[in-house]
């Protein structure tokens, strides 16, 4: 299962992942033991922190720069627990880490309380489509680990997801540092009487396959002429349903129709199915010309894929120079690329629409539903029907600037997906609510 873990700079998630491995004894043999000696030798109090801080940077400013991927085991099941970044300027790692991931746990400082950049990551997890959201109410020792502190904060962030539209799947009173309420239930917090961090994890529920109808993204065309195979492979992995030899195919956008021959993996023998997830090659009856990025979907199913030429998504901009209309970009979606221009801001997400960028721009670290014009038709489903097919990247010259989930067709026009009624008002009454010192 796929965690990440976020929140504010400083707020303990690196103290948390070290020790969630140090707890469950996924650490390397000696780990451990050599970090506290490195510490020592430098005249350096040991944290657990240090165990997932590898870059020289981090050691140094004391903050985390890349999403850190770590993996420990619970009788239930084995995790990837993704560490995130929590400073501002690390918005792109921090969503690059989140973007896989199943559930969160949003770690927040008892003493400071919730800072600005709890409530982007709490929005942040909205907008990426995770519900699943665990909340360590963390450094409760150095408040002798009053109660009050905990129910001010379960009550107000509590109520703040709840407005995003996310259940808080629980608020754990922890001490990171001192290992309270980790893996070990917390004598010192008696008032306390639900699960570890460890038990609330096992709570969550994997992701299930991503949709019930077949979809395979066509990374690439293999030929072995010079061994005297003339076959065509094709090759990429199956982001839902299942397939089975024999099975008619169509691709998208060719329109190309076949029969799935033999389903080739290397090594071992050839397979009779292969299901999601699964990277696969494939044989067809018919000798196709098909260029890397269409889409192979069944014929005997229906799905939910779209062919087209416009979308609507929500983006997150992330780029130093702002996204901007009248300028091309390159989308990468699946395998598929493709020149982008801005049609339209169709709905500012990260702050007020001003005459200053209304409808011309999002600028680094906004977030907006915008329409996209393609140069070419592409196959895509909203994010909700397939993650997969669902989300795309955004290229500025060779900067990879922005990351959107698909909300659906989009027209040349823009906005064509009716707002919900009362969008607007809802949405900036919580973004003053929240922000009032930027939303006026």
């Amino acid at each position: 299962m796929n965690i990440v873990i976020t929140g504010h700079v400083d707020h303990g998630k690196s103290t948390l992942v070290g020790r969630l491995l140090a707890d469950t004894r996924s650490l390397p043999e000696g780990k451990l033991e050599a970090v506290k000696d490195s510490c020592k030798k430098k005249g350096r109090v040991f944290e657990y922190a240090y165990l997932l801080d590898a870059l020289d940077d981090e050691r140094r400013q004391g903050i985390t720069i890349d999403s850190a991927r770590v993996f420990f085991r619970t009788p239930k099941r084995e995790y990837i627990i993704i560490d995130a970044p929590g400073h501002i300027e690390f918005l792109r790692n921090m969503l690059s880490g989140a973007s896989r991931a199943a559930g969160a746990v949003l770690v927040i400082d008892a003493v400071e309380g919730v800072a600005e950049n709890s409530q982007r990551h709490g929005l942040l997890l909205s907008l990426l489509g995770i519900s699943q959201v665990l909340v360590a109410v963390n450094k409760l020792d150095a408040l002798g680990y009053r109660e009050e502190a905990y129910r001010r904060i379960q009550e107000g962030y509590g109520a703040y997801l709840a407005d995003l539209g996310v259940e808080a799947r629980g608020f754990v009173p922890i001490s990171a540092r001192e290992g309270k309420n980790v893996s070990l239930s917390a004598p010192e917090m008696p008032w306390y009487r639900g699960p570890t961090i460890l038990e609330a994890l096992d709570t969550l529920t994997n992701r299930p396959e991503e949709g019930t109808f077949f979809a395979l993204p066509v990374q690439d065309v293999y030929r072995f002429s010079a061994d005297g195979d003339e076959r065509r492979i094709y090759a990429g992995t199956v982001v839902s349903g299942d397939l089975s030899v024999g099975a008619e195919v169509r691709f998208l956008p060719s329109g190309k129709e076949a029969r799935v021959k033999t389903l080739e993996t290397w090594p071992g023998s050839p397979k009779v199915s292969a299901r999601c997830r699964e990277a696969v090659g494939l044989t067809l009856t018919e000798e196709l010309y098909i260029r890397p990025g269409e889409v192979m979907l069944r014929q005997d199913q229906a799905n939910p894929v779209i062919l087209g030429d416009t979308l609507q998504a929500n983006m997150i901009w992330l780029g130093e120079k702002p996204l901007r209309r009248g300028r091309k970009y390159l989308l990468k979606l699946g395998a598929a690329k493709t020149e982008a221009a801005l049609v339209s801001i169709d709905r500012f997400l990260g702050g007020p629409l001003s005459s200053e960028n209304s409808a011309e721009e999002l600028r680094r670290h906004d977030c907006g539903r915008v329409t996209l014009r393609l140069e070419a038709s592409l196959p895509f489903t909203s994010f909700g029907d397939n993650p997969s097919l669902g989300r795309f990247v955004m290229v500025d010259a060779f900067d990879a600037a922005g990351c959107g989930l698909v909300v659906g067709p989009g027209s040349s026009e823009g906005a064509q997906v009716p707002a919900e009624e009362g969008f607007e008002e809802a949405f900036f009454a919580l973004l003053r609510k929240y922000f009032p010192h930027r939303f006026t």
